[in-house]
């Protein structure tokens, strides 16, 4: 978990105060993250599949290199949304945060974002790569949730990866291309079954765990009881 102070405290209350609320008409709460991938293809085509048969490739393989996968979580629809990117530069970020907004949640007054404190994660980077207009909507519309460092755990984005990765990632993908159809395969038919992210971890559940963190930033506490 690394190491626990007053900030990361202050973060994780943040993100799971906005998890315990109910939906709001007009609010829309979204996690975003982004996942590296590398892109390898085989040396040797793969032998085809037998019925009953485990699938068979050669260990020789050649990378073909890197990007990265976009992913937002709706906490509040069960729906995902990805996009399959060469690199997770500012513009890559502001673009897909924007087509994402304007396509899907035009409609809502505000926007609460989870995600991780990177230096792309800012509202200058709709600023910088946006029309003035565009980064305004952006800035006033979204509201942003930062996870405490050492704490992607908190964000709900991170269990779709994690499926992401058992699902559709653990094989050999030589193309971008290839990589961008699989995902979005995945991302379609995890949609279509309604999946949802299930999360019991609460604030009042954090206050019972954490208990002896909420004593060491703070004294005071060992008298105080952490759970609300």
């Amino acid at each position: 978990m690394g190491q626990i102070d007053g900030e990361y405290l202050a973060k994780m209350e943040d993100v799971l105060c906005l998890y315990s609320q109910p939906a709001q008409i007009n609010r829309a709460r979204l996690c975003f993250d982004e996942r590296p991938c590398q892109l390898l293809d085989d040396v040797v085509a793969p032998l085809l599949v037998k019925a009953g048969k485990a699938a068979r490739e050669d260990n020789e393989y050649v990378r073909q290199g890197t990007c990265v996968v976009l992913l937002v979580y709706d906490m509040d629809t069960g729906q995902r949304y990805t996009q399959v990117r060469e690199q997770r530069t500012k513009v890559d970020y502001a673009e897909f945060i924007h087509q994402l907004v304007s396509t899907h949640y035009a409609d809502f007054e505000y926007v609460d974002l989870v995600q991780d404190n990177l230096n792309t994660h800012k509202y200058g980077s709709f600023y910088e790569h946006l029309p003035l207009n565009q980064a305004r909507t952006m800035s006033r519309k979204l509201v942003f949730h930062f996870t405490p460092k050492h704490g992607s755990w908190l964000n709900m984005a991170e269990i779709e990866f994690s499926a992401l990765a058992r699902q559709c990632l653990n094989k050999r993908i030589g193309s971008l291309d290839e990589l961008a159809r699989q995902v979005s395969l995945w991302t379609d038919e995890r949609n279509e079954r309604s999946v949802r992210v299930h999360w019991s971890f609460t604030v009042a559940s954090a206050g019972d765990k954490l208990k002896s963190w909420y004593e060491k930033v703070n004294p005071i506490n060992k008298s105080v009881n952490s759970n609300y």
